[in-house]
């Protein structure tokens, strides 16, 4: 069997780039589909429901293509800058000030590759100890 990669894309979310991003960056590193699907909804922030929306895209495009939702993961979640819609705030003396009202694109791919998902969840672990070590001050 080969290993596949599904992706799923929403574009022009009518939010913030960096608003998104902090809730793409809480759910990436979580191993399992089912554990990222009960943790979006829990969060509070606005970001959250378009993100699940595209997860569950991604992971219904993975069924419909014969994967089993069980042996699913995250491979990655992009946030990139969407279009700007560009608006005036009117201002003292017949002056603007303007600003941006910013979007966002996401794209999530999962994968089935099971020795590609251990081998990340080993570097994290490997990551993750080293930065516990930096942050207590020992000498390597």
């Amino acid at each position: 069997m080969t290993n596949m990669e599904y992706t799923a894309v929403a574009k022009s979310v009518r939010m913030g780039p960096r608003k998104v991003r902090l809730i793409a960056d809480s759910i990436r590193k979580i191993d399992s589909i089912d554990k990222s699907l009960i943790t979006l909804p829990l969060l509070k922030k606005r970001a959250a429901n378009p993100i699940e929306k595209t997860l569950k895209s991604a992971v219904a495009n993975a069924i419909n293509r014969g994967a089993k939702k069980e042996d699913l993961f995250i491979k990655s979640i992009e946030i990139m800058e969407g279009p700007a819609l560009k608006r005036f705030r009117p201002s003292t003396r017949g002056r603007t000030h303007p600003y941006k009202k910013r979007s966002s694109h996401i794209k999530i791919v999962l994968t089935d590759d099971k020795i590609q998902n251990s081998i990340r969840q080993l570097a994290d672990k490997i990551q993750n100890s080293a930065m516990k070590g930096a942050k207590r001050g020992t000498k390597n």
